[in-house]
């Protein structure tokens, strides 16, 4: 999983994938299933590494066409066939790990070494600044 690699500092050796094929009652292939995989990623308040363990679950039904995956239950996601009509497996899995990446990875603030996080409470009072938009009450 290059992709994976490269989004992380480090993933464990192995992740561990679930995929189970079905036909549902409506006769649509369904592949669901769950996958997890331990990565260290890098914290963005302190720039440390940090262990994350990512998990996430998937339904999807393949689709030949943008109109046939419209077509789809909403509990479905669409995966598009490649040119032989086959999907590949581990994309799917590596594309839904990527996607449980934080936003923005970081500690939790109290493991963090970070000096300071934000700035919480009041905002100062701001000092008597003359306003920009005075010069059209003029105009008015």
């Amino acid at each position: 999983m290059n992709r994976l690699l490269a989004a992380c500092q480090s993933v464990g050796e192995q992740a561990k994938v679930n995929v189970k094929f079905s036909v549902d009652e409506q006769g649509l292939i369904a592949i669901s299933g769950t996958g997890s995989a331990s990565v260290t990623l890098t914290c963005q308040r302190c720039n440390e590494g940090f262990e994350q363990d990512l998990e996430v679950s998937y339904s999807f039904s393949p689709a030949k066409n943008p109109e046939k995956a419209a077509e789809l239950p909403s509990y479905y996601d669409a995966i598009e066939l490649d040119e032989n009509g086959e999907v590949n497996l581990r994309e799917l899995v590596e594309d839904e790990l990527l996607l449980a990446i934080p936003l923005i990875p970081r500690h939790d603030l109290k493991d963090c070494q970070a000096a300071a996080d934000s700035v919480w409470g009041e905002l100062p009072e701001e000092l008597d600044k003359p306003n920009p938009f005075d010069v059209l009450k003029k105009l008015k």
